[in-house]
């Protein structure tokens, strides 16, 4: 892993070998959040867009050297990443747009986005030597390391509030995980996972805890400029909870900008739910992250509630280090999103995957975004996530099934009485 130079804490400035130290700088506690550095000469020497061209690894192993493992590092089989970047044109014409791509990480082996940081979290954990992984997850992160660990027969303890979705509970308990229901928010059980993988020495997978995490959401960044021919878009919006997505966008794109494959940094938009919008009310007001309180998260995008936004340094850098914005849309926005992306362009969203197409007719209202802008929509989730808010999404804009008997005057019945509608 000579391409790694070393994990640098983002509050002082520390450097640390990657052998040295965990996860965290230990003069902050469980808040010193580390960065990976990386040899880009080293790097450029390795791989180049050329390679990347004649390489059929359609997974995102292909970006191997460009990731913190070991050359030799076994990779799980599940095929993670490489997902389909969508042209969008017609939902691009509805909105009065000329260029918008929806990337569908709803495609991913469990579902969501989260699969990729998980696929780096087995590789880093088999190096280590660990019995047992462990997280803490709303449901998604949770149900993307059950899977890559039963891919390759690692035991795993997960930790989710028990009011997570029942779909992702039942993807946790068919993988074979461990799974421990807890009797309270998210940030609960982020704080327990952490005390019970110290007190039993588990290899922890949690987001913005472990440094490594981050590099492996970094490789949506890599997909979506390869798949635009290196041209890099203007815009990404993505949905915001503990902010370790888009603060791995950001750190791909940097990687890019390092090795001269891109020639301009796109604007990160970060849309938050505005029941939890840590981020969102601290960009606004300018608040330091590492200072401003707690709040109380409350969405049906479990995806991305979260009170305390726990990796909030690299997530605030992602969008004022790129001239991005935040932006808030209601759980009302969130579910009307659901079936208007799903018809204009055939991608299902859960409820936090739809929360990034909010924010960009929410950022059309503002005039936060130009007509010929080429943008790009992050879709994290699948909408088979979470049936509950899919039918709540489609009753709130009035689209129901029609119950009829088994004949044919009754399918007649029924037709006659849809052309007679005023919506018709």
């Amino acid at each position: 892993m000579d391409h790694v130079l070393n994990l640098k804490c983002l509050i002082c400035g520390k450097e640390y070998h990657p052998d040295g130290v965990d996860y965290v700088c230990p003069d902050h506690g469980n808040e010193g959040i580390l960065d990976v550095q990386y040899d880009y000469d080293r790097i450029s020497r390795r791989i180049s867009q050329g390679d990347l061209f004649h390489n059929t690894n359609y997974t995102i192993w292909r970006y191997k050297p460009l990731l913190p493992v070991r050359p030799a590092s076994p990779v799980p089989p599940l095929a993670v990443g490489w997902t389909p970047l969508y042209r969008a044109d017609r939902l691009a014409d509805e909105v009065g747009l000329k260029h918008v791509w929806v990337k569908d990480d709803g495609r991913q082996p469990t579902a969501s986005f989260k699969d990729r940081a998980s696929a780096v979290a087995v590789v880093k954990a088999h190096e280590k030597g660990a019995e047992i992984i462990t997280t803490a997850s709303t449901g998604n992160a949770a149900a993307a390391l059950s899977g890559l660990c039963a891919s390759v027969r690692q035991p795993n303890v997960i930790f989710v509030p028990e009011t997570a979705p029942q779909a992702k509970i039942a993807q946790l308990l068919v993988f074979g995980s461990t799974v421990m229901l807890v009797k309270g928010t998210y940030d609960d059980a982020f704080e327990l996972c952490l005390l019970a993988a110290q007190e039993y020495g588990w290899y922890n997978r949690n987001t913005a805890y472990n440094p490594y995490m981050t590099e492996g959401k970094k490789t949506a960044s890599y997909e979506i400029c390869e798949q635009l021919g290196w041209h890099a878009p203007d815009s990404i919006f993505v949905s915001v909870g503990d902010g370790c997505i888009i603060g791995g966008l950001h750190k791909g794109l940097k990687d890019l900008l390092a090795l001269g494959w891109i020639d301009h940094m796109p604007r990160l938009i970060g849309v938050q739910a505005s029941g939890s919008a840590y981020m969102a009310q601290a960009w606004a007001n300018q608040e330091d992250v590492l200072t401003k309180p707690p709040i109380q998260a409350h969405t049906l995008a479990d995806s991305i509630s979260a009170g305390l936004p726990r990796d909030r340094i690299k997530a605030m850098a992602a969008v004022r280090e790129t001239n991005g914005a935040y932006l808030q849309v209601s759980d009302e926005e969130i579910l009307a999103a659901i079936p208007a992306l799903a018809r204009a362009c055939g991608v299902f969203a859960e409820p936090a995957g739809a929360a990034a197409y909010a924010g960009l007719l929410k950022a059309i209202e503002a005039g936060l975004v130009r007509p010929d802008e080429r943008i790009v929509v992050l879709v994290t989730g699948s909408g088979l996530k979470d049936v509950a808010s899919a039918m709540k999404s489609v009753d709130q804009v009035g689209t129901r099934p029609h119950h009829v008997a088994p004949d044919l005057e009754d399918v007649k019945r029924v037709m006659k009485e849809i052309t007679a509608s005023p919506r018709n």
